[in-house]
């Protein structure tokens, strides 16, 4: 269970939860992100579609995301509505809090090789990477990428940041994206082969000028036709890699007299 930042969430918050019991006329869940904090589940919050039993939506144990609809600052009570919760917004707060827990769980480990406490771990690592990154997770992957540097622009201490280097190349894994493409270059001058061979060699070190991390390979499907795929650590690097990299090869082409086109892959 991980430290709660506050002792009640707000109206229109989003908060993982677990079903805890269910009854004819609602149920009752813990609030992970609140330290196992009870709160209640109308029926009528459960689904926008008439239902004859709760439990035909919901379960004991199950994991769902809810959305604050009442609070009781004076009794501490909590009401919650599931079927405000939007799909996409589901899926992006689950995917948010599984990277959260799993972060935690990477500072709650080293505090206790370094002998800090849970409050320490918290205050000092934990909340200070959430306030600068969003999300703690994103600043232990970046503390795997740029080093000492990333933690250092969150305020982390420095008594922290050697056993937090050392056990994020254990724990922690970056993955990378992928974008690609068809790229069309086409020449009808003697040594256009050659031209184009030229331009495409080019591609792999344009890339690698464009940022940390980023790589681009080219494959042929049959000239005049030829894949680009760049992977980078996010899209928007990688997106600035291929913009990069069609500028030089639309600069190259136009020189050397050839017809270039490119046609985008959607993701």
């Amino acid at each position: 269970m991980v430290k709660a930042r506050k002792e009640l969430p707000g109206v229109g918050e989003l908060v993982v939860a677990t079903v805890d019991k269910i009854f004819d006329y609602g149920a009752y869940v813990k609030l992970d992100e609140y330290e196992g904090m009870d709160a209640y589940l109308p029926w009528s919050e459960v689904s926008t579609r008439w239902i004859r039993n709760i439990r035909d939506v919901i379960r004991e144990g199950q994991k769902i995301v809810v959305k604050v609809i009442r609070v009781n600052r004076r009794r501490r009570t909590v009401d919650v509505s599931l079927k405000k919760v939007a799909d996409n917004e589901r899926r992006r707060k689950m995917l948010w809090w599984k990277r959260y827990v799993k972060a935690a769980k990477i500072i709650e480990l080293i505090a206790e090789k370094i002998g800090k406490s849970i409050d320490e771990a918290y205050e000092q690592v934990i909340w200070r990477l959430e306030d600068f990154y969003g999300d703690p997770m994103y600043g232990l992957e970046e503390a795997v990428l740029r080093g000492d540097e990333a933690l250092r622009e969150a305020g982390i201490p420095e008594e922290w940041i050697s056993p937090i280097l050392e056990e994020v190349k254990r724990y922690v894994r970056v993955k990378k994206v992928k974008i690609r493409g068809t790229l069309i270059l086409r020449s009808l001058k003697p040594h256009g082969v050659e031209d184009i061979r030229k331009v495409l060699l080019q591609i792999p070190s344009i890339a690698i000028k464009s940022g940390e991390g980023i790589k681009a390979k080219v494959y042929t499907l049959g000239a005049p036709r030829y894949i680009i795929e760049i992977e980078a650590n996010d899209y928007k690097s990688a997106e600035k890699a291929l913009s990069n990299i069609l500028r030089n090869i639309e600069r190259e082409a136009e020189t050397l007299g050839m017809e270039m086109r490119f046609e985008r892959e959607k993701r």
